[in-house]
């Protein structure tokens, strides 16, 4: 359909609707009432007839409008509505407002695309047929129940059986002591395995078919002759995908996952984290600046697009600003923009700020405590006069962004101290949101263990491991300092490097075995880097910028690589860069 179509209201004149018609070039006019509902169509046809008829062009349009025309749904297929004995078909909501016009040509380009859709599968289709009839494995496809939709030949002659007479039965009246139809179920690869077919050990591999996020069938390969060629395609195939899915999995939870982000998405029943909820959903349906507080690893940034995805704000953009990773020099043009010419080396043609990107949506100014005090100045003026001007610029551009500051830092205590303005900080708090760190909502730690296992060894296409009631204990008495990034981290050390299927306390680190172990690990030297509180300790040292430099070496540059080398986050050690000048 043309969805937005021209339209007149309901009061306008002959004259003015032919005008319209005569500029817009159209041969049909929509007219809607002043709620948008639709009333009606002039045609090109009622206008000329009206005129021949003598009709005074200052009558109102209404008098010559077409009320008896059929009104169509988005829904409506194409297939259902072409034979209409209409040109212009109106397209309505459930509350009877025009949302579109669906013309003939519409009709033609519909069927166009539907017909080659349909020619791509019909070529698709032939294509696997032919790969399937000239494999020298056998291959059996089957769909989510089990049932056989594709028998090749190879696997006919092996089996003893004609392929009209597998297709359509369950793949286990077909296949002896074939696992395929619980492949389906599990959802889980099994490459290289053993299967006693007809007295004779075989070779098999079975890959479950995934599709919008649930599997709907299962391929089965029997390997006669080792890896054949048909075989390296399928292998490829899978590399392929798990690659596509590993990419999409990084990406999604940026823009598909991310996108679709509620508050019913964190994870949480705890009184504490239900209270922080319940305030984050009622500042969602306001415009107020809203001041997130709480630890490093709390959640902030999935709090923030949370509110951004439940607001008014929704249809716009999310940006993410991370004050603390921005040198100095660069604050004014990475948040405000810069003309072309402002300064040397300045991209030809500028460059737009964020708060210029964000118009519409929102912006998320991460660890809003390390702006500097004369970027401070600047923000309070934004937001004061909800305008940005680019450096070098001399054109002021009006913004409607929804402003979400986050901060691990007590920006009060900092107010008293003068390294934050008050002011700003007074305008930023307009509504509160203070995270509770993991160690006092103790009530959704074994909720978070479960998400968090089942995702990470999905991730690694593991079978799910489980954790012992001790080790679940250890977990939860434990004082995760870096709270849910923590926890995470954890699970996954422990489901990439304990081989069995049950993680006991014994496979846990030292910390989180009690005091016991914690004197254990005291008398341990310590090969690896420092821990949060030891780093804390030589802040301003010489030692520790060398250490800094070190670690940056051995990751080769990559800064989220040297936090791992040296135990802190990725935040702490942009800080520490700022405060050393390491560029």
């Amino acid at each position: 359909m043309t969805p937005s179509p021209y339209y007149v209201l309901e009061g306008e004149l002959i004259r003015e609707v032919a005008q319209k018609m005569e500029i817009l070039r159209v041969d049909c006019l929509p007219m809607l009432d002043r709620y948008h509902q639709f009333l009606g169509m002039i045609t090109i046809r009622k206008l000329l007839n009206s005129y021949v008829n003598g009709i005074n062009g200052e009558q109102m349009a209404s008098s010559i409008l077409l009320r008896n025309i059929t009104k169509i749904s988005q829904n409506d297929s194409i297939l259902q509505v072409y034979s209409l004995p209409f040109d212009h078909l109106p397209v309505v909501d459930d509350r009877g407002i025009l949302v579109g016009v669906l013309t003939r040509r519409d009709i033609l380009d519909g069927f166009s695309k539907y017909l080659y859709q349909l020619e791509q599968k019909q070529n698709s289709a032939e294509a696997l047929e032919a790969i399937l009839e000239s494999a020298y494995e056998g291959i059996a496809v089957v769909d989510e129940n089990g049932i056989l939709q594709e028998f090749n030949e190879a696997y006919c002659r092996f089996i003893g059986i004609k392929r009209e007479e597998a297709i359509g039965r369950h793949v286990t009246e077909v296949i002896e002591n074939t696992q395929l139809h619980l492949t389906v179920k599990t959802g889980i690869p099994a490459r290289g395995v053993l299967q006693t077919i007809h007295g004779e050990d075989m070779v098999v591999h079975r890959i479950p078919i995934w599709r919008e996020g649930r599997v709907v069938g299962a391929i089965g390969m029997l390997i006669f002759e080792g890896v054949t060629e048909v075989y390296k395609i399928y292998e490829k195939l899978l590399e392929n995908n798990h690659q596509k899915q590993s990419n999409k999995e990084l990406l999604t939870l940026k823009q598909e996952k991310d996108s679709r982000l509620t508050l019913d998405q964190i994870i949480g029943t705890s009184e504490e984290i239900s209270h922080v909820k319940r305030m984050a959903r009622r500042a969602a349906r306001t415009a107020a600046t809203v001041l997130i507080m709480g630890e490093s690893g709390t959640g902030k940034e999935m709090f923030a697009k949370s509110i951004h995805n439940l607001s008014p704000f929704s249809k716009g953009p999310f940006i993410s600003v991370n004050c603390g990773a921005i040198p100095d020099n660069l604050f004014e043009s990475e948040l405000f923009g810069f003309d072309d010419g402002a300064f040397t080396g300045a991209k030809k043609g500028g460059k737009p700020g964020k708060f210029e990107l964000a118009n519409n949506g929102t912006i998320f100014l991460d660890e809003i405590g390390e702006l500097p005090l004369i970027m401070q100045t600047k923000l309070l003026r934004v937001l004061q006069e909800k305008e940005v001007e680019r450096v070098g610029g001399i054109k002021k551009y009006s913004i409607n962004v929804r402003i979400i500051g986050a901060t691990n830092r007590d920006l009060k205590e900092m107010v008293d101290k003068g390294q934050f303005r008050e002011d700003l900080y007074y305008r930023l708090n307009i509504i509160q949101l203070v995270l509770p760190p993991l160690r006092e909502r103790k009530k959704d730690i074994p909720i978070l263990i479960a998400h968090y296992m089942k995702e990470i060894c999905d991730r690694y296409q593991i079978k799910v491991k489980s954790l012992t009631q001790a080790a679940v204990t250890a977990f939860i008495d434990y004082s995760w300092r870096g709270n849910i990034r923590e926890l995470v981290n954890t699970i996954e050390r422990l489901v990439t490097l304990v081989d069995g299927q049950v993680i006991d306390l014994e496979h846990l680190p030292f910390p989180m075995k009690g005091p016991g172990a914690k004197k254990i690990e005291q008398r341990i030297p310590q090969i690896v880097a420092p821990t949060l509180i030891q780093e804390a300790k030589m802040e301003g040292s010489r030692k520790e910028k060398e250490m800094i430099l070190k670690a940056l070496k051995n990751a080769g540059g990559n800064k989220s690589k040297a936090a791992e080398i040296l135990g802190i986050h990725r935040t702490t050690l942009y800080q520490k860069l700022k405060r050393h000048e390491i560029y």
